[in-house]
């Protein structure tokens, strides 16, 4: 039988995981992007054959998301938020750990935590690639099953860049609604701000 455990980080706790995201970012600052998203990438590697309870395995595949949200060349993730991804990713890339990934159940539960923090951080970002990955498949198939090789008007980079412009304005829409909102209601940072 299953057991649900949960908690709740208090202020004093995401102070503490603040810090520790500043120094994983400090260490990490001799590592290049490449660098810090291939010790992102390889987190699921490290897991290698080790059962991972849903919470932490669902978390750890939400890394690769980030991964690819930066490496999709057809995305073009403008630098701003970039750099964002990186700085977050940069905890990944720090092979010491709050807790040591090799105890058995534990070893990825602060990198679980971590992740679902930078997810939240992260959230206008994650969807609104999201939602251009789904376009681009479902555009594809269109294509696909309308035009059999017929010629187009419109070429595959000039409906993904509509799209992609959309997505953009939308993402960054929201990031700044949001961060107006978290000031005037709480004076200063939101709760699950890391960077």
């Amino acid at each position: 039988m299953p057991l649900k455990v949960t908690f709740d980080l208090a202020d004093a706790d995401l102070k503490h995981f603040r810090t520790i995201m500043a120094e994983a970012r400090k260490a990490a600052s001799d590592k290049s992007a490449e660098e810090i998203l291939a010790a992102a990438s390889g987190l699921m590697d490290n897991v290698g054959d080790i059962e991972l309870p849903d919470f932490v395995g669902d978390r750890l595949g939400k890394v690769q998301t980030m991964v690819e949200m930066v490496r999709d060349d057809e995305w073009q993730l403008p630098e701003p938020e970039t750099e964002r991804v990186i700085n977050a990713l940069s905890y990944f890339a720090e092979p010491e750990d709050l807790i040591p990934d090799h105890i058995p159940g534990l070893g990825f539960l602060d990198d679980a935590i971590m992740v679902e923090l930078v997810v939240r951080e992260l959230r206008h970002e994650i969807q609104a690639y999201n939602d251009f990955c789904i376009f681009r498949s479902d555009e594809e198939k269109r294509r696909a099953r309308s035009g059999e090789g017929q010629e187009d008007d419109v070429s595959r980079e000039e409906w993904l860049s509509a799209r992609r412009r959309q997505l953009h304005k939308r993402m960054r829409d929201r990031r700044r609604k949001q961060r107006s909102g978290s000031r005037s209601s709480r004076g200063g940072k939101s709760p699950f701000s890391l960077f």
